[in-house]
C-alpha cells in the first residue's frame, strides 16, 4: 500500500509538470547510471593506481630494462599500459626515437579516449536538462495565464499562483538534473586530466632514459 501511495505520488507530481518534467525525469536515471556506470569503468581502467607504473619507469630509469617491463607488463591499469608500450617501443630496433615517440603518443590517446568515454553525454546532459526546464516552465506559464483569461472577470488569483508554481517545477527539476551532471563531469575530467599528466611524466621518462642499445639505434 505504501508503495503504491509513493508511486501514485510521484505519478501526480510528473503529472504537475506536464511532458517536459517526464523528459527531466528520463534524465535524472540516465545521469545516475552514467556516472556508477563512470565509476565502474575508471576503476576498472586504474584510473586511480598507478603503483606498478612508476615502479617499472623506476626500474627503467636505474637501467634495469629487463626488470621495468615485466614490472609493467604485471599492470593493468592505463599508466602500466603506456609505460609497457613505451619501453617496448624504445627497444624496438626498427624504430627511430622520434617514431617511437609517435606509436607511444597514439596509444596514450586511445587509453585517454577510453577514459573520457561517457563525458559528452554528461556535458549534453548538463546543458539541455535547465533548458527543457525552462521551457516546460514557459509552457505552464502560457496554459496559466490562457485560463486567466478564460476566467475573465471572475478570475481567481489562487488559480494563476497554483499554475505558477507547477509550471515553476520543470525548472527546479531540470536544475536539480544538471547540478550533480555538471560537477561529476568536471570530476571525471579533473580524474582524466590528472592521469594524462602522469602518463606523459611516465613516457617522458622512459624516452629520456634509453637503454644503450636503444640510444645508440636512435
Amino acid at each position: 500500500m505504501a508503495g503504491n501511495a509513493a508511486f501514485g505520488g510521484i505519478g501526480e507530481f510528473l503529472a504537475r509538470g506536464g511532458p517536459a518534467l517526464w523528459v527531466i525525469a528520463a534524465l535524472s536515471v540516465l545521469t545516475l547510471a552514467l556516472i556508477l556506470w563512470k565509476l565502474w569503468r575508471l576503476a576498472r581502467l586504474g584510473a586511480w593506481g598507478g603503483a606498478r607504473a612508476r615502479a617499472a619507469v623506476a626500474l627503467w630509469t636505474e637501467g634495469r630494462a629487463a626488470q621495468a617491463r615485466a614490472e609493467a607488463a604485471r599492470g593493468s591499469g592505463v599508466r602500466a599500459r603506456l609505460a609497457a608500450a613505451a619501453m617496448g617501443a624504445a627497444e624496438d630496433p626498427a624504430m627511430a626515437e622520434p617514431a617511437a615517440r609517435e606509436e607511444t603518443t597514439r596509444i596514450a590517446r586511445a587509453e585517454l579516449a577510453r577514459l573520457r568515454e561517457g563525458l559528452r553525454a554528461l556535458e549534453l546532459i548538463a546543458t539541455i536538462a535547465p533548458l527543457i526546464g525552462l521551457l516546460g516552465t514557459v509552457l505552464g506559464m502560457i496554459d496559466a495565464f490562457q485560463a486567466l483569461q478564460a476566467s475573465g472577470a471572475r478570475a481567481d488569483p489562487s488559480v494563476l499562483a497554483g499554475g505558477i508554481w507547477e509550471a515553476l517545477l520543470t525548472t527546479a527539476a531540470g536544475m536539480a538534473v544538471a547540478i550533480p551532471a555538471a560537477a561529476a563531469l568536471t570530476w571525471f575530467e579533473s580524474v582524466a586530466e590528472a592521469v594524462q599528466g602522469e602518463m606523459e611524466d611516465l613516457a617522458t621518462r622512459v624516452f629520456t632514459h634509453l637503454p644503450p642499445r636503444a640510444a645508440e639505434a636512435a
